[in-house]
């Protein structure tokens, strides 16, 4: 590969992940649910801290939160995109739309099952180790 090749191909990369972090900025700008989202995973990353669970438990942890998220961003795309296709409504439009938001249904009604899979026994068991101590 050529250095100019080489040069080109890491410019359009910076471009890619510039693009990338805008389309992340607009959905935190505009879209309620993903701090509603963020709230959570942060409150679930931090009760997997003080529970100190394991490294494959992170990973479904990760896995998930990155589910619901990805789910989220593909869901502000359909809209945007429906909205500048069909400004008015259509019956079609909102069934478009209403698909989009199943989607980010399941993917947090997964979570939260991942996360009370995962984070339940040990936190039970934790916070019953807590109230017997005193």
């Amino acid at each position: 590969m050529k250095i100019t090749s080489m040069k080109q191909f890491l410019i359009s990369r910076v471009h890619s992940f510039r693009h990338a972090i805008h389309g992340w900025h607009y959905v935190l700008r505009t879209q309620r649910n993903t701090w509603i989202h963020s709230a959570i995973a942060t409150a679930v990353f931090m009760v997997g801290l003080w529970l100190k669970i394991s490294a494959g438990d992170w990973a479904m942890i990760i896995l998930t939160a990155a589910l619901v998220f990805t789910a989220e961003f593909i869901n502000t795309s359909i809209e945007v995109t429906v909205d500048l296709a069909s400004p008015g409504t259509h019956p079609l439009a909102k069934i478009g739309k209403d698909v989009g938001a199943a989607a980010v249904l399941v993917a947090a009604m997964a979570a939260v099952l991942v996360g009370l899979l995962l984070l339940g026994p040990p936190l039970l068991q934790k916070l019953t180790t807590l109230i017997t101590a005193h």
